[in-house]
């Protein structure tokens, strides 16, 4: 894969993150998003989250974090990424039997993640970037091997950030969509011939940082 620039402009579009990192600086949590990329300015009330989605309950009425808002945009723009290589995937009719069935289901998936962290965040979502696979989707094998790669980046970049999170009701949130992700990861290693579980029996975590350098190795992220 190319090596492509994964700046903070790539997801930052109207500056809103820049603007509230700037504004962060001392605090250490918040610093630690700034220096990863990725920082969210304000704050949301939990209410707002509660309506896009009930598995945050338990912060109803509540104030969430800036930290918290940061790691929704993290996941979102992750998201992003992930629901526009399967959208093209189908669209590409490259794929057909097993493999289409699995990118046609896995599309509507992260679909739904997108919308759902776009509605969580309102105003405070970051916009998506733009995109370039590179031919991934346009192959099969291709596009299977590039899928399991970014499955299991996905599940360690969820439980990178599981320790993270203050807010209950956004943990469980983040818990409902990474065993979502995993299990996507293993079906798509079944097609692939890969190991189901290639951490072993416990699944290790990779930070923000780790999963943006990966990201922008990729090249798949234009602008």
């Amino acid at each position: 894969m190319s090596i492509s620039e994964f700046t903070l402009e790539n997801v930052d579009v109207d500056g809103a993150i820049q603007e509230a990192a700037e504004a962060t600086q001392g605090d250490t949590r918040a610093d630690f998003m700034r220096k990863a990329g990725l920082a969210a300015g304000g704050t949301l009330m939990a209410g707002s989250l509660f309506a896009a989605m009930p598995s945050l309950a338990g912060a109803k009425g509540k104030a969430v974090p800036k930290s918290d808002i940061a790691i929704l945009n993290y996941a979102l723009t992750l998201e992003y990424l992930e629901a526009a290589f399967y959208e093209e995937a189908v669209a590409s009719g490259a794929l057909s039997g097993a493999a289409l069935d699995f990118a046609t289901q896995v599309s509507k998936d992260e679909t739904a993640h997108v919308k759902g962290l776009k509605a969580a965040l309102g105003k405070k979502a970051v916009a998506s970037p733009t995109f370039d696979f590179q031919g991934t989707t346009k192959d099969q094998a291709k596009f299977l091997a590039t899928s399991f790669v970014l499955e299991n980046t996905g599940v360690k970049a969820y439980l990178g950030q599981a320790g993270k999170i203050k807010t209950p009701g956004i943990l469980l949130t983040a818990a409902s969509i990474v065993t979502v992700e995993a299990r996507h990861a293993g079906a798509v290693a079944l097609l692939t011939g890969d190991k189901i579980s290639p951490s072993g029996p416990y699944d290790k975590g990779s930070s923000m940082k780790a999963i943006l350098k990966a990201v922008k190795s990729t090249g798949f992220i234009t602008g």
